[in-house]
């Protein structure tokens, strides 16, 4: 076959299975290594594909973008057997080979595109014409290394497939909508798809919803969903069901399908007799779109966004969520602060990686018995893509329109055997995830407001300024401040308003001091504070009532000075003394805020 392009005008393209699924590679032994140990066995699993009625096979080549990035060496040797071995089984056929590129890791010192593009150049030099960049979580770094490749191989065929859950998201939390358009928009790419993680009965669902292509579509599912025994990872699904399903999908015009894990001969024979019994097509036919229907109306924003983006001063307070599974003290404190005039309440995830009760729970109780505007901060440590996405859907329709995204403090390392950290992401690719959900035909009818965290007690604040620059690229509209309790912290809030603008809501964070040994943990223990020495010894001798007076004489001044910065206040309570709380919002109300205004 040597157009593929001319091929498709006419007919779908059937690629193989599942090589790493089908092929019985050693325990724990890479499937790419048997290019060179075994290549009478990989060549055999080529050739069953082929009399199975593929047209095009992909070279046993999966994992060498992620060799290339750790500078593992022999994978160039692992390439041009892998080319060989694909080549000389697909002579017999005439059938198509493509170079096959999983993905590859990005690091700072690393990044995605150069691992991609040293394995892509190398295929190239090989000869290779066709390639497949699959499997892949996110687009980091494919445009710039298929650009690169097409001034080697300026007739290259490249087709690139993203793994996606059967709601559409990657495990990084892209909308597979939003990846195929990019890829389309991009100018260098041949063919999008899906592949991998879903079944072929939700590709059908997705690839229905997508609506009309520009570029031809790719499908190839797993042949169903694994069932993980002791030693083995299975695959149930019955080739019969899978060639129906597939079926189904070319009849909606996808032009290249195939199988990924699970996936072995037996599924491509019937899903070569399932293509060969449908009607012929001269051209490609875009994919149904399915009625969406009438969303209802909801309310997109709530009192505390409106008056946030009108531009008047607002009042956070934070109140930490109690240890014990009883609420009614907390939610007596709650009305309290909003009495007092605070406009949200803010309530942290576990601060410090202990156990309290649930901050997106505590929430919507909150909102729901006090009608109070609340803000549920959502640390990256304790969900995966699901848990996270159950939790936003649940949110969103209690009323809650706002969260905090932040990484979240490591669980200490000697719980690390008994308790698991998560970090499925990072708070900049968790913001991305929460704006991409809202939107027409996905899950939310708006966009949650997110906000994250501005340390203003780093060390190295023009890094921490960086990173709230890619936070709002990454669909944050807001910060909340670490606390100020330093000359220095002024200053970089003062930073962090010159370089982010007017683009960014920011609220200042004051936390009253309320002894010599509170500020003394706070500055020893506490990631992210820093209390200047003067302040902690002020504190010295003093009791608890001369300590709280001291406190909020201290939060007034750092207030007084943060005020031309910010967009409103930030308050942390200590130890749930709301009482002390209550006359520290007062004081801003009487002596900055109803006097600004």
């Amino acid at each position: 076959m040597t157009d593929i392009r001319e091929y498709l005008a006419h007919k779908p393209l059937l690629f193989d299975g599942g090589m790493g699924t089908y092929y019985k590679a050693a325990p724990g032994a890479d499937c790419e290594m048997a290019n060179l140990t075994d290549p009478e066995g990989v060549k055999k699993v080529h050739a069953e594909y082929l009399a199975a009625g593929a047209q095009a096979i992909k070279t046993n080549t999966f994992g060498l973008p992620r060799m290339a990035a750790a500078q593992m060496p022999g994978w160039e040797e692992l390439a041009e057997a892998g080319l060989k071995l694909a080549c000389d089984a697909a002579a017999e056929k005439d059938a198509a080979v493509f170079a096959d590129l999983g993905p590859a890791p990005d690091t700072e010192a690393a990044p995605a595109s150069s691992a991609y593009g040293l394995v892509a150049q190398q295929f190239a030099a090989l000869g290779a014409k066709n390639f497949l960049f699959e499997t892949l979580s996110s687009d980091v770094g494919i445009v710039e290394a298929v650009k690169a490749l097409r001034v080697a191989v300026p007739d290259a065929f490249v087709m690139v497939s993203f793994a996606v859950l059967p709601d559409g998201y990657t495990r990084e939390g892209l909308l597979f909508r939003d990846l195929l358009r990019r890829m389309e928009q991009s100018g260098v790419v041949d063919a999008v798809g899906l592949n991998c993680v879903s079944a072929p009965g939700a590709m059908k669902k997705l690839v229905q919803g997508l609506g009309e292509t520009l570029l031809p579509l790719s499908v190839m599912p797993n042949a169903g969903y694994p069932v993980v025994t002791r030693a083995r990872v299975l695959y149930q699904g019955k080739p019969e069901y899978f060639a129906r399903e597939m079926g189904q999908i070319a009849a909606a015009g996808v032009r290249i399908l195939g199988g990924c894990c699970g996936t072995t001969p037996a599924h491509i024979a019937a899903l070569r007799a399932e293509l060969d019994a449908l009607p012929q097509q001269t051209e490609a036919a875009p994919a149904t779109k399915l009625s969406t229907g009438t969303a209802p109306a909801v309310e997109k924003d709530d009192a505390f966004l409106r008056k946030l983006n009108a531009g008047e001063k607002v009042i956070a307070i934070e109140l930490d969520s109690p240890r014990v599974a009883d609420l009614s003290g907390y939610l007596d404190g709650a009305r309290r602060l909003q009495a007092a005039g605070a406009d949200l309440l803010t309530i942290a995830d576990c601060p410090i990686a202990q156990a309290r009760m649930d901050s997106s729970l505590v929430a919507c109780r909150v909102h729901r018995e006090l009608g109070m505007c609340a803000l549920p901060h959502m640390t990256c440590r304790d969900r995966n893509l699901n848990a996270t996405k159950a939790l936003l859907l649940g949110l969103y329709a209690e009323g809650v329109r706002e969260v905090l995204a932040i990484t979240g403090d490591p669980i200490p390392t000697a719980e690390r055997d008994e308790v698991k950290n998560v970090y499925q992401f990072n708070s900049r690719k968790l913001a991305q995830y929460i704006v991409s959900l809202a939107g027409e035909g996905r899950e939310m009818p708006s966009a949650m407001t997110v906000f994250g965290a501005l340390n203003l007690n780093a060390r190295n604040f023009d890094v921490e300024l960086r990173r709230a620059v890619e936070k709002l690229e990454n669909g944050m509209s807001g910060f909340l401040t670490q606390p100020v309790l330093s000359a220095q912290a002024v200053e970089n809030l003062r930073k962090a308003r010159q370089t982010l603008g007017e683009r960014a809501k920011i609220l200042a964070g004051i936390m009253p001091v309320v002894s010599q040994r509170n500020a003394i943990f706070m500055e020893n223990e506490i990631n992210g504070i820093h209390v200047e020495e003067d302040i902690i010894q002020r504190f010295a001798g003093l009791d608890r009532e001369q300590g709280e007076a001291l406190g909020l004489e201290v939060s007034m001044q750092m207030a007084r000075e943060a005020l031309p910065y910010a967009d409103g206040f930030y308050l942390m309570t200590p130890f749930n003394r709301v009482a002390l709380m209550e006359r520290l919002i007062a004081r801003l109300k009487t002596e900055l805020l109803d006097a600004e205004g």
